[in-house]
């Protein structure tokens, strides 16, 4: 029986990065022997077992051969007789097919240390391609790495082309899709997500709400950047540098649906876009089962971003509206993450990257005198039930009057 580290733990200690987990393989061995050791063996699939003590996860050594369709459609077989070299080959990338044993030493067959030297995301074996939920992992790798300058290999790209082309994203779950998309979301660069997506097709497949976008023009004046596409890999990274909050990056992401709705004789304007984003975030979010507070965020970043755009002429009683509108009393954290939205908009277009938004600035300060009025008075004055949100709202607005007056001359 031997031990050897694997997969990102190895990878990540190469490229210097933090360890999160770590994974472990076992070869030699048998679940009967692993049990008697006092392991605890979980998941049904395949033999994976809890150390008695550590926790972590150790796999026996295993291969695997396409039986059906998904990443799922698979027979696996673990055995004494597995070797690691059988077990790193069905891995997805080169990168993460790097073991090392117990004295330190490394195992690297498949070169992935040459590719991790190189920047390069490269496949292990033609096998790669049996397996759609790869395309969606590199896409993400990608996502994760593109700050250190990797790219993906050439031959990797056409495989997940291939992949695509094949049909077999239609197999993948919907909770699968969310997961890969979530990760990509707390990389440095999510934006890269998309657009490795895009490159071979899966978009189309699986996202087509934003995939619809790229094309779509918008005025030059406002947007050097011209496509509604590139705007919106421009507003992924803004809101990436703003915030570290994934609800806040996925709202940035989709906020512009709505725009490859829009009426071709209005082209390149989107008068409706806002009103019009409303059913395709429903739809992406009800297929992919994106979580309630994702697709809350994101509807009302929709419904109210070029409002807040317009901040700085707004009406006191347009600012309690929209308030009212996106329930910021009961949920005040909103408002900053439709301001950082906001200001990631702004700013998501070629030559406007670094462009002050006072309009986020507004809107915070703003609510927080609104938000300071008191109710007491109102109620000791007599007002009952309904009277008392009528009259907190005209006190709100008086309030936030007074203050745009100062600010304002």
């Amino acid at each position: 029986m031997q031990t050897y580290l694997v997969g990102g733990a190895v990878r990540d200690t190469l490229l210097g990065l933090p360890i999160t987990d770590q994974d472990w393989v076992v070869v030699g061995t048998t679940p009967t022997a692993m049990l008697e050791l006092g392991y605890e063996q979980i998941g049904s699939d395949f033999p994976v077992f809890l150390h008695p003590r550590t926790k972590q996860e150790y796999a026996l050594a295993r291969t695997e051969r396409k039986s059906g369709h998904g990443y799922t459609g698979f027979t696996c077989y673990a055995a004494a007789d597995v070797t690691l070299e059988q077990d790193l080959l069905r891995r997805d990338l080169t990168i993460n097919a790097i073991a090392q044993d117990q004295q330190g030493q490394l195992i690297d067959p498949y070169h992935g240390q040459y590719d991790l030297k190189h920047k390069i995301l490269r496949h292990v074996s033609p096998a790669f391609s049996e397996d759609p939920l790869r395309v969606l992992r590199v896409a993400r790798f990608a996502a994760r790495f593109a700050h250190l300058g990797f790219t993906i290999a050439a031959e990797t790209m056409a495989l997940m082309q291939e992949i695509v082309v094949s049909g077999e994203l239609a197999n993948l779950t919907p909770e699968r899709v969310w997961l890969e998309w979530h990760k990509s979301l707390s990389s440095n660069d999510p934006q890269v997500f998309l657009s490795v997506l895009r490159q071979c097709g899966a978009l189309a497949v699986i996202m087509p709400e934003i995939d619809a976008l790229f094309g779509v023009p918008q005025p030059v004046k406002w947007h050097p950047e011209i496509d509604c596409g590139i705007h919106t890999l421009l507003v992924a990274k803004q809101a990436t540098l703003l915030s570290d909050d994934t609800i806040i990056r996925f709202a940035a992401q989709v906020h512009d649906l709505g725009k490859a709705l829009s009426p071709k004789d209005d082209l390149p304007h989107h008068k409706t876009h806002c009103r019009d984003g409303i059913k395709p975030i429903k739809q992406l979010c009800q297929r992919i089962k994106v979580p309630n507070d994702y697709r809350d965020l994101a509807l009302l970043v929709c419904a109210q971003h070029t409002k807040i755009h317009h901040a700085q002429e707004m009406r006191a009683s347009t600012f309690i509206t929209i308030f009212d509108q996106i329930d910021a009393w009961r949920k005040p954290q909103r408002i900053e993450q439709l301001a950082i939205c906001c200001r990631a908009d702004a700013r998501g277009r070629y030559s406007f990257d670094t462009t002050a938004y006072p309009q986020a600035d507004i809107i915070i300060a703003v609510f927080d005198i609104a938000q300071a009025v008191p109710v007491a008075p109102i109620i000791a004055a007599g007002f009952i039930g309904a009277e008392i949100k009528q009259q907190l709202a005209q006190a709100r607005a008086l309030a936030v009057d007074e203050y745009l007056q100062r600010t304002r001359n």
